[in-house]
């Protein structure tokens, strides 16, 4: 009878109230969900489990480790607790861990043996290997190299080896006897980095597709089309490798942040340090950000993430930015970015919101009147930003875009667009992204998602009604994949180089085909393993020969020329000499021969941008006299004259002679000055060292 009774009580009693779902929140007209505090929580799957309550002994907490777990499962939990993360199986979550250490381990192996075989590292001196980087790479080695000696100077230890045996041949790690070896540690973090990246690449894949298997489908799309990606894969050492890694985790963490019922500090601030780490090393990330900044605005703006959620990821962009400013001592260049006029404009438009709701149109021109007041307020503001301050370091940015679109030429776009990674993409690559199926894989499932988006804006837009929506669009990661995707096209069709960001992201959408969000109608009929392995053998046809092919280039460097002309720098010129002539040659002169340069590869600087085409003058057609007084006002004492340089011509109108043209067109038609040099360097110069390849000019000052 008591149990009876207090059954009848526990019936009688009112039920609390249900927090809303987030697919409930209010986007216009009403209230903003989570304008003062985070949404609700996704319950978890074991809440509502019969037979809990009955369960012998204490129930563990929310984020207590119970008895008997190890330090690594307590680790995990830690980690799934701060970062909001729904809570797996044990073995689960361990499985996925596992399996994306072993995808480290292989892509770790697979580009270490690429970079052996092409350049036999392991056996090369220390001298042959640091000419074996080119361009900024070498400028980056050799700030390692004064941090080294730094550390030396005040007693600290440096050193350290690795030992990896690869079968019959050597790691490019293996020789390397300590830190000291710029070029051996260089490559060995940037490997270090690249295998992590591969970690994350499978657990990006898992966690967006809800299978392993789309884990599985992104690993082997980037292997298969490895040999596809810009020079960032087969040249390791490049500041892109570095920033690249915490960009697959960065987006990993806005692919959460978008999926997530609640926002949680540990999120955000996971967020805030990708960013930061992404931003440090490589000064084009902020237009990969930008990219992002725009992708997540109109995923906003059509209704598929709430206000609340997106004024937090500007907030931690904002900091971020800020913080890398900080980082990179000043640099001025991030404040008057277009990515940072853009986070300015999002946020005013934000805290505006209540002024656009008033607004009484239809819901098709407001997405039109708030897209174009972030495109022109972000250009207004940019613009507005650098007259103010004066920069002008990214200024040949704009007119690197610009010549892609009209016929503007300069001395620093042309030096941009006649090399092949800042050209438009080749014809050809659509054509292998097809042949490995990449390309078809990725067109299903952004069709399946444009199909969603079609049916989901077709049911407000056919309503003509002023103020709606009383509920919010689900999978607005899916949306915002699809919109970055698109600026990844338009970024690698523009500039080659930049299928860095459109590859990756090819194979992480083409995860997507494990979905069941989007191909839930498919997979009750066939099982997803079916269709995927079904895929993969298809893919693995092609990819496997592009794997083949990667691996049968065999190759060893040697560059004797340069080689003689380092020695001959190290020990028949004064330390304090300095230097001038091409960027690549510069980089290796200031990292092996430690010599004063006037200019080096990092053009994005706007005073190098000057001195480097005050150095460039020696391949025009101006007099020898006119071009000796500049550099005497850099104080050069010698220049590295290369004749290769006055007659290479990778296409029509990229010859340097034909490029100063363009900037000096009163001399067209005169005999190039490094051709007369070449037979002649007197009155104005001096020889003092030549070889095939190299002739050193000193500068005789009066």
């Amino acid at each position: 009878m008591v149990l009876q009774a207090r059954n009848k009580h526990r019936e009688a009693a009112p039920k609390p109230p249900q927090p809303p779902r987030a697919s409930q929140s209010p986007l216009r007209g009403a209230p903003d969900v989570g304008a003062g505090e985070p949404g609700p929580e996704r319950a978890s799957p074991s809440s509502g489990r019969k037979g809990a309550a009955g369960r012998k002994g204490p129930r563990a907490e929310p984020g207590v480790s119970p008895a008997g777990v190890g330090l690594g499962g307590r680790l995990v939990a830690g980690l799934r607790g701060a970062l909001g993360l729904r809570r797996a199986g044990r073995g689960r979550t361990w499985t996925t861990l596992l399996l994306a250490a072993f995808a480290a381990v292989l892509h770790w192996s697979h580009i270490t043996h690429l970079f052996e075989n092409d350049r036999h590292f392991s056996h090369l001196s220390t001298l042959e290997r640091e000419m074996a980087f080119r361009t900024e790479m070498v400028i980056l080695a050799s700030w390692y190299r004064i941090y080294t000696k730094i550390m030396d100077m005040i007693g600290i230890q440096t050193k350290i080896c690795w030992t990896v045996t690869r079968g019959e041949g050597l790691s490019p790690i293996e020789s390397c006897e300590g830190l000291g070896d710029p070029a051996c540690f260089y490559v060995a973090v940037i490997f270090i980095l690249n295998g992590l990246m591969m970690a994350l690449f499978f657990i990006y894949g898992t966690y967006l597709s809800g299978s392993r298997l789309g884990g599985l489908v992104t690993v082997l799309c980037f292997f298969f089309n490895h040999g596809e990606c810009t020079r960032v894969m087969w040249t390791p050492p490049l500041r892109e490798s570095f920033s690249y890694p915490f960009l697959v985790l960065q987006m990993l963490l806005v692919t959460h942040i978008l999926r997530a019922t609640k926002l949680y500090r540990g999120s955000l601030i996971a967020l805030c340090i990708s960013n930061i780490f992404f931003m440090l090393p490589w000064q084009f990330a902020q237009f990969v950000l930008l990219t992002q900044i725009a992708s997540l605005f109109a995923v906003y703006v059509v209704g598929y993430i709430d206000i609340y959620k997106l004024r937090k990821i500007i907030y931690i962009h904002m900091i971020s930015l800020a913080l890398c400013f900080v980082l990179m001592f000043g640099n001025s260049m991030l404040l008057t970015s277009y990515y940072a006029s853009s986070l300015v404009i999002i946020w005013g438009m934000l805290a505006l919101k209540p002024h656009f709701v008033k607004i009484n149109v239809s819901e098709l021109s407001l997405w039109i009147i708030q897209g174009c007041l972030w495109l022109f307020g972000t250009i207004i503001l940019k613009y507005l930003t650098s007259r103010i301050f004066g920069i002008a370091d990214d200024a040949h940015i704009g007119n690197l875009l610009t010549s892609k679109f009209f016929s503007y030429k300069d001395f620093d776009t042309l030096l941009y667009t006649c090399a092949a990674e800042f050209d438009f993409m080749e014809k050809e690559t659509p054509l292998r992204y097809t042949k490995t199926l990449l390309l078809p894989a990725v067109l299903v499932v952004f069709i399946a998602i444009v199909r969603k988006i079609i049916s989901d804006m077709w049911s407000i837009l056919a309503k003509q009604q002023t103020h709606i929506r009383k509920h919010q669009f689900d999978h607005g990661e899916l949306v915002y994949h699809a919109l970055q995707l698109l600026a990844y096209t338009a970024l690698g069709i523009l500039i080659m180089r930049l299928k860095l960001f459109l590859t990756p992201h090819m194979c992480v959408m083409a995860s997507l085909i494990c979905s069941r969000q989007l191909f839930g109608w498919l997979f009750c009929k066939v099982h997803p393993g079916a269709v995927v392995f079904a895929v993969l053998a298809a893919m693995s046809i092609q990819g496997s020969a592009n794997l083949q092919t990667q691996w049968n280039i065999v190759g060893e460097f040697s560059n004797l020329p340069q080689e003689e002309l380092i020695e001959w720098i190290k020990y028949s010129t004064k330390p304090d000499a300095v230097f001038a002539g091409a960027m690549p040659t510069m980089a290796s002169v200031k990292l092996s021969a430690l010599r004063p340069v006037v200019n080096h590869p990092h053009y994005e600087d706007a005073g190098l941008r000057a001195r480097t085409k005050i150095v460039y003058s020696m391949y025009s057609r101006k007099a020898a006299e006119e071009v000796k007084q500049e550099l005497v006002k850099l104080k050069v004492n010698y220049y590295i004259l290369e004749e290769s340089w006055c007659i290479r011509r990778s296409k029509p109108g990229c010859s340097m002679p034909e490029i100063w043209d363009v900037e000096d067109p009163a001399n067209a038609g005169k005999t190039p000055l490094c051709n007369l040099l070449v037979k002649e360097s007197k009155p104005h110069f001096t020889t003092v060292f030549q070889n095939s390849v190299y002739k050193v000019l000193e500068v005789i000052k009066e």
